[in-house]
C-alpha cells in the first residue's frame, strides 16, 4: 500500500480529518480534506465531525483549532513548524503596550501565539483585519504582529493603528518579495493582474492591482474575466491556482517559500496519523482566555 492509500484508510479508521494551509507542499495540499486561508480554516474547524483533526500547516495554526475545538485532538505533523512572525510578539511584549495605552483595544493577526491571543480583545485575519478593526468601539488599537498588514489595515480605517511589537512581519512577504520582482513578472506578462497579500511591504502593495488574503486570490481569480495572474505571496497557492482554475495563468514568485510550511510531509502526516503523536496541548487558562477573542472574530463574520 502506497502512502496516500494508507492515509486515507487512516483517515476513516481513526477518524481524522485533515485541514491544510494554501502555502502547504502540492502533495499535503493533494490528501487535504480542506484547504484554505487562515480563517476559512478557523471556520472549518469549527463545523468538523471527526474527533480529531490533524493540522497541516504551522503551530499557531493548530493551537487555534484546539482552542476552538478543546474536545477534540488536534495533531501538528512536525512540532517544530513554527511561524517566526508568531514569536515576535511575546506577552511581555504585549503587556508593555497595554499599559502605555490602557484604553487602546487589542486586535491581533492570527499569526500569534496562544498565549498571546489570549491578552487579545479580539483576533483578525489577513482576509477580515479591516471589518474588525471598524466593527470595535475604540478609537484607538493595539495592533500586530506584522507591521504590513497594519500598513494596509490603517490605509482603511480612520481609527489609530499602534503596531505591537515596532517591527513585527513574515520574512517570506517582507523580504522574498519585492518590488523589482513584481516589476519583472509584469515586463514579462504584461496583461497579467497583480495580487499580492498585505503581509508584502507597502512598495509592494503600491505597484498591485489588488492586495488580498490567499482565500482573497483565489475568489479574485474565480469570478474576473482576466485570465493572468501574478501572484506576490508564498509560492505553493499557485499550485491550489492551477489546480483549481486550469484555464487561467498564474506565474509564482520562485524564491517566495516558506521554511516552516515546507515542514510537513506526508511521512510525517501518516506517523502521526498512525502513532496519534505531536499532539497539540495548551494550559487550561491560556485555552479559555485564547477562545473568547477568537470566537469573537467569528462571531462579526468575514467581512
Amino acid at each position: 500500500m502506497n502512502i496516500v492509500d494508507r492515509i486515507q484508510e487512516l483517515k476513516g479508521e481513526k477518524d481524522i480529518s485533515i485541514l491544510a494551509h494554501n502555502y502547504q507542499p502540492p502533495a499535503v495540499q493533494d490528501i487535504a480534506d480542506f484547504l484554505g486561508d487562515s480563517l476559512d480554516l478557523c471556520y472549518r474547524a469549527q463545523e468538523l465531525e471527526e474527533t480529531t483533526i490533524l493540522f497541516a500547516g504551522v503551530r499557531f495554526m493548530a493551537e487555534s483549532a484546539l482552542i476552538l475545538n478543546p474536545e477534540k485532538t488536534v495533531l501538528l505533523p512536525d512540532m517544530d513548524a513554527y511561524c517566526p512572525m508568531a514569536s515576535m510578539l511575546t506577552p511581555d511584549i504585549l503587556d508593555e503596550k497595554k499599559r502605555k495605552h490602557p484604553d487602546a483595544a487589542v486586535v491581533l493577526y492570527g499569526n500569534t501565539t496562544a498565549r498571546a491571543k489570549a491578552r487579545a480583545d479580539v483576533i483578525c485575519t489577513s482576509a477580515n483585519a479591516a471589518h474588525i478593526v471598524n466593527s470595535l468601539d475604540e478609537d484607538v488599537v493595539l495592533f500586530g504582529p506584522d507591521k504590513n498588514l497594519r500598513y494596509w489595515t490603517q490605509k482603511q480605517t480612520d481609527k489609530t493603528l499602534i503596531p505591537v511589537p515596532d517591527h513585527g512581519y513574515c520574512y517570506v512577504h517582507n523580504s522574498l518579495i519585492r518590488p523589482e520582482d513584481i516589476l519583472y513578472l509584469r515586463d514579462r506578462y504584461p496583461r497579467a493582474e497583480v495580487l499580492v497579500h498585505p503581509e508584502c511591504v507597502p512598495q509592494v502593495q503600491e505597484v498591485a492591482d489588488h492586495v488580498l488574503s490567499t482565500n482573497g486570490m483565489l475568489a479574485h481569480a474565480r469570478r474576473t474575466s482576466a485570465d493572468e495572474f501574478i501572484i506576490g505571496t508564498e509560492k505553493e497557492l499557485c499550485y491550489r491556482l492551477r489546480k483549481e482554475l486550469p484555464n487561467k495563468r498564474f506565474y509564482e514568485i520562485e524564491t517566495a517559500v516558506c521554511r516552516d510550511m515546507k515542514r510537513v510531509t506526508l511521512q510525517k502526516i501518516c506517523h502521526a496519523m498512525e502513532h496519534e503523536e505531536s499532539k497539540i496541548s495548551l494550559p487550561h487558562d491560556v485555552l479559555e482566555s485564547a477562545r473568547e477573542p477568537l470566537e469573537r472574530m467569528l462571531s462579526l463574520g468575514r467581512g
